[in-house]
């Protein structure tokens, strides 16, 4: 996947200290939420360490044409307004239906009070605004994709040395 141009100055950097080019994993980048406060909140609260997964609509990605990331994948978390925040890996992602996601995951989220309850609020709020944009009915059996990452650089650097490419099928 290309590098977009308004990340490309960052993505560099973060390659250059990376010691490596890593653009064969990149993936995405991208803001959370629909809304210019939660997005830039969000990744506020990645950069300090409290937000380590996010869950996104499986619809979403099939209506783009792609699948969600997959363990290894980079991506490039923006504010609203592009700016870059960090450059996450993914470890993990599980596709769960909606209201199979647990109370740990929604912790890993480290939104608001970080409890299910708050979770399964805020995310039918936000996939069901997300369904009418797709033309589909939000359900309790929509698939989710849970993604765990870990940050590996910000602006101010690496903070986790990214392990070796994976090995090429």
């Amino acid at each position: 996947m290309n590098i977009p141009s308004s990340i490309a100055t960052f993505w560099d950097a973060f390659c250059a200290e990376a010691g490596k080019d890593a653009s064969a994993r990149f993936f995405e980048a991208f803001h959370f939420d629909d809304n210019e406060a939660d997005a830039n909140a969000l990744a506020d609260l990645v950069l300090a360490g409290v937000k380590r997964a996010t869950a996104s609509l499986v619809w979403s990605f099939e209506n783009q044409g792609r699948s969600p990331p997959q363990p290894g994948a980079l991506s490039v978390v923006t504010y609203w307004d592009g700016k870059p925040a960090c450059v996450i890996e993914t470890l993990e992602v599980e596709v769960l239906p909606f209201d199979q996601v647990s109370a740990g995951f929604a912790a890993s989220e480290g939104e608001g009070d970080g409890t299910l309850d708050y979770w399964r609020r805020v995310h039918w709020a936000y996939f069901g605004r997300e369904c009418t944009r797709l033309g589909r009915e939000p359900s309790q059996a929509m698939p989710v994709a849970c993604e765990r990452f870990r940050v590996l650089y910000t602006a101010t650097g690496l903070k986790v040395r990214p392990p070796p490419p994976a090995p090429v099928d």
